[in-house]
């Protein structure tokens, strides 16, 4: 039904007006009472499906990718639709509003969509009273800087984020590969990144220990269009820093082999979507087969189908995330995955 009657109307209009009418629409139908109705059309509820990564547990291993809600208004909703986990953010420390509309750009040819969002958001605090709420799925925060802030001082930005969401989120995912702030991804060099982790580890436990609580998960999202001699230096920064796992990959800024006109394969921003599984595949297999399997990995990119999903499990991810093809194949997707690995179980 949402691929064949609710997508061709969406698609009509300009996507982030569609993404503000959705997220107001959703927001409808949970005050309506209609959640239940969705939880019976989309959750699957299996034990099989429980997964325990870097100590946490999910319900299940398909979750929302940051970026969809990225001021933490409608996790518990999304959960509804049958995530086992949702991510918010990416979230900086003052609210900003981004970069100059336009700025999302659908690539029907391609089933992709190119983003220069530029971390848009209300800040962190925002972010902290919306996930007051109780929670009803896990939720992850992912943190950025401010566009303002040199990168000398980005270690603060992350630093502030980490501290407001300690209590409020179920684990972090550093953010340092966007190419959407300028200069955010010259974090990801080794010299650079290892100090923001290492300075972010020792945070943790010190939060941990005046809050008596454990430490929360520290996770570093990664580009794709590193290379392989960057990903060794990936490897050795997580063995390095203890982190618990790497997200890959982020959207790329290579345009390979697309179909769509060259006026919107032109736009500037990070490209998601189809286009993007191979390669997103491949770093997975990479850091799984390089490092002996030493930590986990949260495999997006390019999920349009249980086959993708598959596919990212099998080359050594533990978790899969969706965003693009959430929004082009619908909530259905996310059912059809978890059928799909119950009967490769079974």
């Amino acid at each position: 039904m949402y691929k064949y009657l609710i997508r061709p109307v969406l698609f009509l209009f300009d996507p982030e007006t569609v993404h503000h009418f959705s997220f107001n629409t959703i927001k409808l139908f949970s005050l309506l009472g209609l959640g239940g109705l969705f939880r019976k059309l989309f959750v699957v509820n299996d034990p099989r499906l429980e997964r325990e990564v870097f100590g946490v547990k999910f319900k299940n291993p398909v979750g929302l990718a940051a970026g969809f809600d990225k001021d933490a208004k409608l996790y518990n909703e999304f959960s509804d639709f049958g995530f086992g986990f949702v991510e918010i953010g990416t979230v900086t420390p003052k609210p900003q509003p981004g970069n100059p509309k336009k700025r999302l750009f659908r690539l029907l040819d391609d089933q992709a969509i190119i983003n220069r969002m530029g971390f848009n958001n209300k800040g962190v605090f925002d972010a902290v009273e919306q996930l007051k709420k109780k929670h009803r799925v896990i939720v992850g925060g992912n943190i950025g800087k401010n566009k303002v802030t040199p990168n000398e001082e980005a270690l603060k930005d992350y630093l502030i984020c980490f501290e407001a969401l300690f209590e409020h989120v179920d684990y972090f995912v550093v953010n340092v590969s966007s190419p959407n702030t300028p200069g955010l991804r010259e974090l990801q060099d080794k010299e650079p990144l290892t100090k923001l982790l290492k300075k972010l580890k020792n945070h943790n436990k010190k939060l941990a220990k005046s809050n008596q609580r454990k430490e929360k998960p520290i996770l570093l999202k990664i580009a794709p269009d590193l290379t392989d001699d960057q990903l060794l230096d990936i490897i050795e920064i997580v063995a390095d820093t203890k982190i618990d796992g790497v997200i890959a990959t982020n959207t790329t800024i290579a345009r390979n082999n697309l179909k769509s006109h060259l006026t919107l394969t032109e736009e500037m921003g990070g490209l998601s979507g189809k286009p993007l599984s191979h390669r997103s595949t491949e770093v997975i297999r990479f850091l799984s087969e390089n490092s002996r399997k030493a930590f986990p990995i949260i495999g997006v990119g390019g999920i349009h189908s249980p086959e993708d999903a598959l596919e990212k499990l099998d080359a050594g991810a533990d978790l899969v995330q969706l965003y693009t093809g959430f929004i082009y194949e619908g909530p259905a997707l996310i059912k059809k995955i978890n059928k799909a690995i119950l009967e490769k179980m079974a």
